[in-house]
């Protein structure tokens, strides 16, 4: 079987995951369409020779990223300060005023819109899920409500962003081509993010293995990627806590592009993305996960199933990837009465594979949980404070 990112790379089997839903973040309007979610396999496989993981049990025709399609995570007031920081950092650090801006998987066009507003720029999204929303646009934003394809790439831009788009994709080295083609001759700067496998690996982050993600990046094996097709990596960075990366990358020319399958994951400068012996670490690591993954689900497999024998009932928080996640993984059953989640797009809805009913914070003094299970512990701030505000004095859990 040939790999992705490494193809040369042997493969090292980590977990098996089955019968999982093949998306976390398509919510569903019924309890019983919600229970009936499409399902698929994960075998999560390491590749030593790049620091890459993914699923070769990936079936592409199982997606479908249509309007219903909703990972947003701009209602959070911490998120948005992240987000308004990095789009902050993008227009000052490439001189981002008047110029020309492609994202790809735009979303609901939160981020394209804010880096256009704030600066003036000329933006163009694409995202089949895109949904318009009156009063939430830009007069100088045009969105394409499709997948970015080649009679795209003929628009011009001095930056292009691609934001959680590349780990869900089955071929990075022909999307990476595509983008590659794109940027022809330009000078523009490349910037994409992703979730960072070295946070999923060595943190013990298990909930964010998920069926839509069919690779996970670690720095090395992004910057590998990059410089395979073409790019010069100007920067590798680990941000939000460590929990995503971040990747800048401009046009290779000469030598370094005719260099880059020997590429060893590098950055041209010298700050390497990861060196040989933190590679052999993450290895380890990786061969390491297998056994926390199963130790951690089993610890909390015992956990609810004990809250539920004291008769305790209580709610996640979070109905993304990795609330989604923790309650098939475990299991969760009426313990869980409901997910919260701060965005009103999924309130109302019912959470695939399990079944639980999504609800807004406000809700929360009427079914009196007596525990919170939090899934992102850099939002345990701003969860403690709207417990206050709503009066609820439940345990707060982090998973």
């Amino acid at each position: 079987m040939t790999h992705p990112v490494c193809p040369q790379s042997e493969s090292i089997p980590l977990i098996d995951m089955d019968n999982v839903p093949v998306h976390c973040n398509v919510l569903w309007p019924t309890r019983a369409a919600a229970l009936s979610a499409p399902r698929g396999d994960i075998h999560l496989t390491y590749l030593p020779a790049c620091g890459h993981t993914y699923n070769p049990a990936f079936d592409a025709a199982l997606m479908e990223y249509t309007q219903e399609y909703e990972n947003s995570l701009h209602f959070s007031p911490h998120f948005q300060e992240y987000a308004t920081a990095l789009a902050n950092g993008l227009i000052a650090k490439y001189d981002l005023y008047g110029k020309d801006i492609v994202e790809i998987g735009a979303g609901k066009g939160d981020f394209l819109i804010m880096l256009c507003a704030m600066s003036g720029n000329r933006g163009w999204g694409y995202d089949p899920s895109y949904v318009p929303e009156p009063g939430y646009t830009a007069p100088n934003v045009t969105f394409v409500e499709d997948f970015y394809t080649e009679k795209y790439i003929d628009q011009r831009a001095d930056l292009i962003v691609c934001r959680h788009v590349l780990e869900h994709i089955e071929d990075p080295d022909a999307f990476l081509a595509q983008v590659r083609r794109a940027v022809g001759e330009q000078q523009s700067v490349v910037f994409f993010e992703v979730p960072n496998a070295l946070w999923t690996l060595r943190r013990g982050g298990i909930w964010d293995v998920i069926y839509e993600h069919c690779s996970y990046y670690s720095p090395s094996s992004l910057a590998h990627l990059f410089r395979r097709h073409g790019f010069r990596v100007l920067a590798v960075n680990e941000v939000f806590g460590g929990q995503f990366l971040t990747i800048e990358a401009t046009p290779a020319g000469g030598e370094q592009a005719a260099d880059a399958a020997g590429d060893n994951g590098h950055t041209p400068d010298g700050r390497a993305a990861i060196g040989a012996e933190d590679l052999l670490a993450l290895t380890a690591d990786a061969r390491a996960f297998a056994a926390n993954y199963a130790a951690k689900r089993d610890e909390w497999r015992a956990r609810l199933r004990a809250l539920a024998a004291a008769g305790q009932r209580g709610v996640v928080w979070g109905a993304g990837s990795k609330g989604v996640t923790f309650l098939n993984a475990t299991g969760a059953g009426e313990e869980i009465v409901a997910v919260v989640d701060i965005n009103p797009r999924k309130q109302g809805k019912y959470v695939a594979g399990t079944g639980q009913r999504i609800v807004a914070p406000a809700d929360l003094p009427a079914l009196r949980p007596d525990f919170v299970i939090i899934m992102n512990a850099n939002y345990r701030a701003e969860i403690g404070e709207m417990l206050a505000e709503a009066g609820v004095m439940a345990e707060i859990l982090v998973a």
